[in-house]
């Protein structure tokens, strides 16, 4: 079978084509025809082995989101049969509950193999059935970026009805924010530095728009909006470059999520405003396999569609997609297209 895979160093230039045998389901696994693939800033990251240790070895099939059919299962499996669609979870070893240290060598895309596979084998305990609604690429969307802002903002510190919620840009996580944030009765804020992207987040809900470039200081901003008394909740996605303005801009007892680190790493701000004002910064790694379903099932019910960029790349391409990630240009999930993609909704 033909796989995308990190061959002799790690860099984005030396992502090739390769064949490995088709592998055979065990008793408890289920065989996945992978027909469509997103992006996380994530697998930007690990190409450059960014991670360290825990990109995982060479020869590595990079990114972790991606959708299939089930076309074989296992003896012993239960929950899925020949036809389903499934996307694999990103911590294949989180099944529910808290998360524990060491699962992290259980993600998918470094470092264990991820989804840039024409077959793959998982687990059936580590997949979860998508909603028939769904196109594959946005069914793709789900895993990593989908999860993570349902954590976010349903699962860890719930937003409720009347909360405001700040979302930074138009980046998977983000828009996904936005959506549950309305689904959860809240106004959002949301933020970019381009205004027709602004204009795509207000056709998904948001209630007010703010161009971070216009307004650097857009902590202070989002308090005048909010008559002086901050957000609720940030999701916070920039990192080093944008974590002050969130704690500007959150209320006293209000939570950030620390998702992203777009803007670097390693922050250096003053903590006696989060102590004092009682803020709650809140890191967020993706979630379980049972977490994912509870929020399938809201997609469901909601018949909420992920936002994927118009700018599709097929398989053989995804080195040139994690190439341009960075640049920003997308909105939403980019998505990869592989040879078996249905574009259409079922």
């Amino acid at each position: 079978m033909r796989v995308m895979e990190i061959r002799d160093d790690w860099s984005v230039d030396h992502i090739v084509e390769a064949q490995r045998p088709e592998p055979a389901p065990g008793p408890t696994q289920i065989l996945l025809r992978m027909k469509a693939a997103t992006l996380n800033y994530r697998d930007h990251v690990l190409v450059r082995r960014g991670y360290g240790g825990r990109s995982g070895e060479l020869p590595l099939v990079p990114v972790s989101d991606g959708v299939g059919e089930v076309v074989a299962v296992g003896a012993a499996v239960t929950r899925f049969k020949v036809g389903d669609r499934a996307c694999p979870t990103f911590f294949q070893d989180w099944v529910s509950g808290p998360f524990r240290d060491g699962w992290w060598r259980s993600q998918l895309g470094g470092p264990r193999d991820g989804v840039m596979q024409e077959f793959m084998a998982v687990e059936q305990d580590a997949a979860v059935r998508v909603p028939g609604f769904l196109t594959d690429l946005e069914a793709a969307a789900l895993p990593c970026a989908g999860v993570t802002a349902w954590s976010a903002v349903v699962a860890q510190n719930p937003v409720k009805a009347g909360d405001v919620v700040v979302v930074q840009g138009t980046g998977g996580v983000s828009l996904f924010a936005l959506q549950f944030a309305k689904m959860q009765g809240a106004r959002v804020i949301a933020l970019s530095s381009s205004d027709a992207k602004l204009e795509r987040a207000r056709t998904l809900g948001a209630d007010h728009l703010v161009n971070y470039r216009a307004e650097p200081e857009w902590g202070r901003t989002v308090r005048r909006l909010t008559d002086g008394v901050g957000a609720d909740h940030v999701v916070e996605v920039g990192g080093a470059g944008t974590l002050a303005q969130s704690v500007r801009a959150v209320r006293g007892g209000g939570t950030i999520s620390l998702i992203g680190v777009l803007g670097g790493a390693a922050a250096e701000f003053g903590l006696g405003h989060v102590v004092t004002q009682n803020i709650r910064l809140q890191g967020v790694t993706v979630g379980s396999r049972d977490l994912f379903e509870d929020m399938l099932r809201a997609i469901d019910l909601h018949r909420m569609r992920p936002v994927v960029d118009e700018k599709l790349y097929p398989f053989q391409e995804v080195a040139e997609a994690i190439r341009r990630l960075p640049q920003g240009g997308h909105v939403g999930k980019v998505g990869v297209t592989f040879d078996t993609t249905d574009p259409a909704p079922r």
